[in-house]
Order: structure tokens, then sequence, then C-alpha cells
């Protein structure tokens, strides 16, 4: 029994990012490579946060909140971003387009930090004795964050990859991308400063993940849209064809 809660553990843990990669044009595109160089540059970047970590940070006997701690803790985690920067600009990637690249490197990222933070406990604890809920919602903890890691590589890719943006968009993607990447931050925040409940923070990162898929998914579509109508010039068959709108996405992602 306790070999079977282990397993069920494991894949509600790990088995979404395999049907993510199978059920999307990520196996098609062979994009399985780029996801492997993100995971293997998240390990870099926890390495070096939990460096810093160990340098900057405070041991606390408790688990009371420290405002200064955990505005220390927040900066830190911004290498996560600078980590997320390289693997979308500096890593060589195969001839596939944006949609499919800042995807396969969110999966990639997700998955590493599932691993890295999850497998050991779910090893040890999972396979125990008495049954606990705890493994059940590390489990949906990591679905929230696998959508959350692919929608800050969205918003990522808008940053530093698309050039053609709309500038009334641009400061609407930071706000994003800042909110997104702060969320260790939040949730903390919501377990140490409010006393929050484990259940109540993975309902919060699920709701949180979805409104935040939603709102990369809007704006990479009216991104893209904006990019198409600006080379309509360029491109007749824009003007000619409506239904080329529709998969503008696809279109202006390739360039």
């Amino acid at each position: 029994m306790t070999v079977f809660h282990f397993f069920n553990c494991a894949i509600l843990t790990f088995g979404p990012h395999a049907v993510y990669y199978s059920a999307t044009p990520l196996s098609e595109y062979d994009t399985l490579g780029t996801s492997v160089k993100a995971a293997l540059v998240y390990l870099g970047t926890a390495l070096v946060k939990l460096v810093c970590l160990a340098t900057f940070l405070k041991v606390s006997d408790n688990e009371s909140f420290d405002p200064y701690q955990e505005l220390l803790k927040a900066l830190i985690g911004f290498i996560d971003v600078a980590g997320l920067y390289y693997a979308l600009t500096q890593l060589t990637h195969r001839n596939i387009s944006q949609n499919h690249k800042f995807q396969a490197v969110g999966l990639g990222w997700a998955f590493a930090d599932s691993v890295l933070h999850r497998l050991a406990p779910l090893w040890v604890g999972a396979r125990g004795l008495e049954f606990t809920w705890d493994y059940i919602l590390q489990g949906l903890e990591a679905n929230a964050n696998l959508v959350l890691s692919i929608s800050l590589a969205a918003f990522g890719s808008l940053m530093w990859l698309r050039k053609n943006k709309p500038k009334i968009m641009i400061p609407l993607i930071y706000v994003c991308a800042g909110v997104v990447a702060t969320m260790p931050s939040i949730t903390s925040y919501l377990r140490r400063g409010l006393g929050w409940q484990f259940p109540d923070v993975v309902v919060f990162e699920l709701v949180s993940a979805k409104a935040w898929s939603f709102s990369s998914s809007v704006t990479q579509s009216f991104v893209c849209k904006n990019a198409f109508f600006s080379e309509k010039d360029d491109n007749p068959i824009a003007t000619s064809n409506p239904k080329q709108a529709s998969r503008c996405c696809h279109h202006c992602m390739k360039k």
C-alpha cells in the first residue's frame, strides 16, 4: 500500500510534465534537447541561489515572518530570472519558433524544480506507513509550478525575444513577469506572515497559476496579432485572407 501511495504521488508530481510534452507540438518538433538544457541551467541557477542564501540569510530558530529576510530572499530569487534569460537567449536551440522555445524552456525549468525540491521528500515520506495528504498536495503544487514556470518563460520571451512589442504593453509585461517571479515570496508570506495552512496555500497557487496562464496567453496573442498586422504592408496575404489573422501567432513567432 505504501509503494502504491508513493507511485500515485510520483505520477501526480512528475506525470503532467510528460503529458504536456507529448500532448503539445513540443514532441512533434523534438524540443527535448531544449528542455534538458533548460533543466541544466536551472540546476546551475539553484546552486548559485543556494550559495547566496547561505551567505546572506540568517538561520532562524523559529518560523516567524521576518520582512527583511523575506525581502532579501525575494531579491535572491530573481537569480531565476537571470537564469531564464540565459536559457532563452544564450543557449543554442534547434530551428524552432519562439512559441515552442519558451514552452520547452519552461517545461524543463519546472521539471528540474520538481526533481530538486520534491523527489527526495517524496521518496522518503510517501513510502511511510502512515498515510498523509501532504505529498498529494506537493504534487498539486508541482502542477501549479509547471504552469507558473511556463507563464514566466512566456513573459520572458516577450521581454527579451520579441522586438516589435506595442509600447503600451511593455510596462504590463514587466509587471506581470515581476509578480510571477516573486510568487515563492508571496506564498512564503501567506504561510509565515498570515498563518495560512499548506492546503490553503496550494489552492492559492493553483488559482494563481490559472490566472497567470490566462494572462500570459492573452498577452502573447495580443502582441502577435499586433506584430502581424503591423507587417501587413509587406504581406498582402494578411489583408486579403482574414483566416491568416487567426493563425498570426504561428506566423510571427517563426520570425
